[in-house]
């Protein structure tokens, strides 16, 4: 065989594997698992799946697009979403998964997002009756009662678009909340408040997976402390 035919029958091999591997990577490309149940701190604590009945929350469950998490107090759950973000539900609680949203009907929610993970352009968004809560690199509680829906940064910058059309950007430590038609102004916890709630909220506790924005939550408590409140 000559050197031209050898080289001839090389490159016909080369370019074979050049465009076989990448079919092969990507047909054995695994795609991203969906959200799961990663943590059961109380029950009772529920899923319902589009189309089936409710069955009781488990570890290790993995949540189809449509379903729907209810607690019943002290019943609370831990959620990691495919992309890592996380959530806890607590409370006399209710919401459904839709993609890149949550919509809480009522209880308590807290979502954070790792701080390994900070900065993707899609931001979790979490949509109540009054409001539509969007974090990307941050940690934000809210409570939604028949009453009133409240909403808390704990550490990093939230935007809440309202009902009113209003867009508000919610700095680590500053709360706001609607009572009735009322919008408040939000406002930041004093330091007494920020412990308080920390110690007092179910959410924070009795969980055997960790939550990755704890340590940052109680610096931003301290560094409440540490400067003086802005007047009302």
């Amino acid at each position: 065989m000559t050197i031209a035919a050898r080289s001839f029958r090389l490159a016909t091999a080369l370019g074979a594997g050049i465009i076989a591997v990448p079919l092969l990577s990507r047909a054995q490309t695994p795609k991203p698992p969906g959200p799961r149940i990663v943590d059961v701190a109380a029950r009772p604590a529920f899923t319902r799946a589009v189309g089936r009945p409710e069955v009781m929350a488990q570890p290790g469950q993995l949540l189809a697009p449509g379903t729907v998490l209810r607690t019943q107090s002290p019943g609370r759950l831990q959620v990691r979403m495919a992309d890592g973000r996380s959530f806890r539900l607590g409370g006399d609680a209710e919401l459904r998964l839709t993609g890149q949203e949550l919509d809480l009907r009522r209880g308590q929610i807290i979502a954070w997002v790792n701080p390994g993970q900070k900065g993707q352009a899609s931001p979790l968004r979490i949509r109540t009756r009054v409001a539509t809560a969007s974090i990307v690199g941050t940690t934000v509680f809210i409570e939604a009662s028949p009453d009133k829906v409240l909403f808390l940064s704990w550490e990093g910058r939230v935007k809440v678009d309202t009902d009113t059309g209003k867009l508000v950007q919610l700095k680590g430590g500053q709360v706001m909340a609607k009572t009735g038609e009322r919008w408040d102004l939000p406002r930041r916890l004093t330091p007494e408040e920020a412990r308080s709630r920390r110690a007092r909220n179910p959410l924070f506790s009795a969980f055997t997976t960790p939550m990755d924005t704890l340590p940052l939550i109680d610096r931003q408590i301290d560094g409440l402390s540490a400067t003086p409140a802005a007047p009302r």
